[in-house]
């Protein structure tokens, strides 16, 4: 996203674009997949002054301003992308912590039966599977 999009829908909510807000925002997009505390990291690299409460605050405001969005990756903090992205399911290693992703049409037979059958829609963006990647698993399947 440019900078005067996020300026233009930033001014169309009441607000305005901050240099911490354009830095969060940016630092989501380039590590793709990252918690808040590595989203802080990247932007103390650039911006020392910023603490993670402010980091917090503004992922929830591009959250509700629909750039960003999140998922539970592991027992700790939620993991942030970018809102844009296609949806994916998410495999999330065990052992390494190497997160990669799915095409959710795979999912598409048992979405479809937990609709018909009980009226539950998954919602894709926040699947997520536990195991162990190829490497980690010495390419067992299990």
């Amino acid at each position: 996203m440019s900078e005067s999009s996020l300026a233009e829908l930033l001014r169309a909510r009441g607000l305005r674009l901050t240099a911490q807000r354009q830095l969060i925002l940016q630092a989501v997009l380039d590590l793709g997949h990252a918690t808040p505390e590595q989203v802080h990291t990247a932007v103390r690299e650039v911006a020392a002054g910023v603490n993670i409460t402010t980091i917090y605050r503004t992922l929830e405001l591009l959250e509700r301003l629909g750039l960003v969005t999140h998922t539970h990756l592991s027992h700790g903090s939620p993991t942030y992308h970018a809102a844009g992205e296609d949806q994916h399911v998410h495999l999330v290693c065990r052992e390494c912590g190497a997160i990669d992703e799915m095409d959710p049409e795979l999912m598409r037979p048992l979405s479809d039966q937990l609709a018909g059958e009980r009226g539950f829609r998954v919602d894709i963006g926040h699947v997520s599977f536990f195991g162990l990647c190829a490497r980690c698993g010495n390419g067992e399947q299990s």
